[in-house]
């Protein structure tokens, strides 16, 4: 009792807490004449009759059956003979619908490359309801910055949108963004820039605009607008995960871009013959490197970074004084990197630091033929393990589709609840070492494999990786 009163009266003697004064006075904000009205009203009528309407259709490819009606086989059962299914007539299917905007009189217009991507008919639409349709030719596209190009031929002179410049865009200041979300028709929603400079390197190379104004599917390609009625960007993505975070790409980026892409069809970029993979973490700790890099896992025997004595397996983690963190860094600095001119490449190789020099070559037009692993012939692993290797050779090159350089033991086959499968191994794995040795021939894993724990690493795609294998 006593010691509670003691409490009691120290409390009373301290009297009650002084609460701190908070700040009241507002920032001091440089502010200008207030927002007009009719702002959004004007902007609507000015850059709308620029803005188009463009859908695309693919022409089905060759002919391969069709369903067949499920009555003609209720009445053949019926009467007892084959009955013969009309022929039908294979249209064009369309394939997608976005927008885009005119910036020259004669019919140029601005879109976005995953708009028109594969299309074989773009269709043009000036304006909602009209009749009035239009097909357009593809001048040039560029799908690393997701820009395109098309052309349609008018009656006449074309309203234009013009553009501006996205350099002095201030975070906070209203934009607009002009399209024809789910094929709706015309329509403009208003927001603020909400950020500048987002590096969003899965969507596109250039850092992108963020708005709050709403941007759907069918916006694509359409102008986010400032409140002079200039372009100060492309309307391009949005994050599904939430509401409000839209993307739109740079304008002063795009008319960089325009030009190359009127004259060339297409924007030059750097090519050094490689394809790319990124540095599995548990791969990288294997190796003892502390940073990111891009694994070089296939080499055109032509191209400048084998001519430079590129190999595979090479992890590139510097390209012409730029710090490689990925595959994808990597493409975007051979990509940016002078035509025709030396790049020092710096790169680890078993284990020790490399340092090349090669000339950038402009991109060809090729595609290379992904790898589709087939059953082959090969040796069993020892110790009950559970999985097959082979020695590549040049039939197993060919129908894989590996290249002729590499010589590195492949797995075939994994047998179902072996160690191997379990551990994650699968078939057209790429053998590099086993319990940190290198291996060149089916025979060396073979030697190196033991009873207990085994660490193998491994090629896979795009990705050098660990497997654990334990013997059971």
């Amino acid at each position: 009792m006593k010691k509670f009163l003691i409490f009691f009266l120290a409390v009373a003697v301290a009297g009650p807490i002084q609460a701190q004064t908070l700040p009241k006075d507002p920032p001091k904000l440089n502010l200008s004449a207030p927002l007009p009205a009719n702002l959004f009203v004007e902007l609507g009528k000015a850059i709308n009759p620029a803005v188009v309407n463009i859908s695309t259709s693919v022409v089905p490819k060759g002919g391969g059956p069709r369903g067949r009606d499920p009555m003609l086989d209720m009445l053949e059962q019926l009467y007892g003979f084959r009955m013969q299914q009309p022929q039908q007539q294979q249209g064009p299917r369309q394939m997608g619908l976005g927008t885009g905007f005119i910036i020259r009189e004669d019919g140029l217009i601005v879109t976005n490359n995953h708009v028109i991507a594969g299309a074989d008919i773009i269709n043009v639409q000036l304006s909602e309801g009209s009749k009035d349709v239009f097909e357009a030719t593809l001048v040039g596209s560029d799908e690393r910055t997701d820009i395109a190009l098309i052309k349609i031929k008018p009656k006449g002179k074309l309203p234009v949108a013009v553009l501006g410049s996205s350099k002095d865009l201030e975070v906070g200041e209203w934009v607009a963004a002009f399209g024809n979300p789910f094929g709706h028709g015309h329509s403009m929603s208003k927001g603020i820039v909400s950020s500048k400079g987002r590096d969003i390197s899965e969507i596109n190379k250039i850092p992108l605009i963020q708005t709050d104004a709403s941007i759907n599917p069918g916006n694509s390609g359409g102008p986010l607008v400032n409140t002079k009625g200039l372009v100060v960007g492309v309307n391009s993505a949005i994050d599904a995960r939430a509401q409000g975070i839209g993307f739109a790409i740079p304008i002063d980026e795009v008319k960089v871009l325009i030009p190359q892409l009127e004259s060339k069809g297409r924007i030059a970029r750097g090519y050094i013959g490689a394809l790319l993979g990124d540095l599995d973490p548990e791969a990288a700790a294997y190796l003892g490197i502390d940073q990111n890099g891009a694994v070089i896992t296939q080499l055109d025997p032509r191209g400048p970074a084998a001519k430079a004595g590129l190999r595979i397996y090479d992890i590139v983690t510097e390209f012409n004084g730029k710090n490689i963190e990925s595959s994808l860094s990597l493409i975007d600095a051979v990509s940016d990197a002078p035509i025709g001119k030396a790049a020092t490449v710096k790169l680890i190789r078993d284990r020790k630091p490399v340092t090349v020099s090669m000339t950038v070559a402009e991109r060809p037009d090729e595609r290379v033929k992904k790898v589709t692993p087939k059953k082959y012939e090969g040796q069993k692993a020892p110790l009950d393990l559970g999985f097959t290797i082979t020695d590549p050779n040049p039939t197993l090159r060919n129908e894989w589709g590996l290249p002729d350089d590499l010589n590195q033991p492949i797995v075939i086959e994994t047998d179902r609840n072996s160690p191997a499968a379990k551990s994650g191994l699968r078939v057209g794995d790429v053998i590099l070492d086993v319990n940190k040795q290198s291996v060149s021939t089916s025979k060396d894993v073979v030697k190196l494999l033991k009873k207990g724990a085994n660490t193998l690493r491994i090629a896979r795609n795009t990705r050098i990786q660990i497997i654990n294998i334990a013997t059971n």
